[in-house]
């Protein structure tokens, strides 16, 4: 049986950025798979709810949260390290509601540090979780979000930034992650524009002040320079809402969309502190990337033709 409500997989959701995401989808009448690594038993969770930003959130006592406000949400562990760990996630997905509409990838490992202090394995955690996770989500969604795209949906969000050189100071091994993520977004857009998918679109989206999520819960963060979470789910919401014409491909900022595309003017609302400024950390202008050669593939070879050729 298909759901008649849209699905929306959000995979990093069980607490901070990602779970305000998975509540403000729901409240908009997505069916919505919560989707992380962390579990727990959310009927014995007390006080409930717990601190969205602690480890007491999880996948389970955001599906409660989801599920008790009348929303129709469903709880999916997932290791985005290990594919066959997605591939059962998608087929859950399926197999529950019968479609795959909108893929938001906010799953992250964080390590901001020199390249001389960033140790092996923590570039490796990185690497595996940021764009090797996400490619995996997509690769695994992708059939899915095409047949959603003939009925006019079909969204991919990825929590990454633009590409500018200012990104590398002090966490080079975490940028070059990030902006793996980026390209990731900027060429399947390509993808689906030469393969006349017009009804397909991904898009990356940073914020442009610090938000309050679990990643900013520590001593060195000063509190009135945080956002709400909201902001960033705001946005994900206008993106899902805006033509693919607008957003595919795009590597967005949460205030600069909501302000141009919304027409949002007065950020007041999201200050974590009240009557706070939260300092903007983005830049004001970004670079273009694009070249006036842009659509000249020249003689391109495809990888996937070159074997079949030679089986």
């Amino acid at each position: 049986m298909t759901s008649a409500r849209q699905v929306a997989v959000v995979v990093g959701a069980s607490r901070g950025i990602g779970r305000q995401i998975a509540i403000d989808l729901a409240k908009n009448d997505y069916a919505v798979v919560v989707a992380a690594k962390t579990t727990s038993d959310a009927s014995t969770c007390a006080p409930f709810p717990p601190d969205p930003n602690s480890q007491q959130s999880t996948i389970n006592t955001v599906a409660r949260e989801l599920t008790e406000a009348g929303g129709d949400a469903m709880a999916l562990q997932v290791d985005v390290r290990e594919f066959e760990n997605i591939q059962n996630m998608v087929d859950q997905t399926i197999q529950r509601y019968g479609r795959l509409d909108v893929l938001v990838y906010n799953s992250g490992a964080i390590w901001w540090s020199s390249v001389e202090t960033t140790p092996m394995k923590r570039f490796q955690l990185m690497q595996r979780v940021n764009p090797e996770g996400l490619y995996g989500c997509v690769q695994a969604c992708l059939p899915h979000l095409y047949r959603s795209g003939e009925k006019g949906s079909g969204r991919i969000v990825v929590v990454s930034p633009p590409v500018y050189s200012r990104f590398l100071r002090g966490k080079t091994a975490y940028a070059m992650g990030k902006w793996a993520m980026s390209a990731l977004t900027m060429g399947l857009a390509m993808d689906f524009e030469r393969e006349g998918r017009s009804e397909l679109a991904i898009t990356s989206l940073w914020p442009a002040a610090a938000v309050d999520s679990a990643a900013t819960q520590n001593p060195q963060t000063d509190r009135s320079r945080l956002r709400k979470p909201t902001i960033f789910s705001d946005a994900i919401l206008a993106i899902l809402r805006a033509p693919t014409k607008d957003i595919n491909g795009g590597c967005l900022l949460d205030e600069d969309f909501l302000r141009d595309h919304e027409g949002v003017n007065n950020f007041s609302k999201y200050a974590l502190v009240p009557g706070s400024t939260p300092r903007r950390i983005m830049p004001d202008e970004l670079p273009d990337l694009s070249v006036k050669e842009q659509a000249d593939e020249g003689a391109r070879m495809d990888s996937t033709l070159l074997r079949a050729t030679k089986l």
